[in-house]
């Protein structure tokens, strides 16, 4: 468990801003961590409880796609499963 302490009133304006402050700094700190290289991108998923399409649509909304696959390479991958399963 981590705990961030912030002066009241600055939890109490980010809460009726942002709403749920608590999975909003989850979310900040497990993708700066990502961005940092210091969890996978399966380590984010699971933390989040996301699949990783949606992890990948999380990190978009964060501006974090150096890491991400383009549709090409989702399209390339998907041929190669294909060939593979035809065998």
């Amino acid at each position: 468990m981590i705990q961030i302490q912030l002066p009241e009133d600055v939890e109490s304006r980010l809460r009726g801003a942002l709403g749920d402050l608590d999975s909003v700094a989850k979310e900040a700190a497990l993708v700066e961590l990502f961005r940092q290289g210091h969890v996978t991108h399966y380590e984010l998923s699971e933390a989040l409880g996301l699949s990783r399409f949606e992890t990948d649509a999380m990190l978009k909304h964060h501006h974090v796609t150096d890491d991400l696959s383009t549709a090409e390479e989702y399209a390339a991958e998907l041929q190669t499963a294909r060939r593979v399963m035809d065998r």
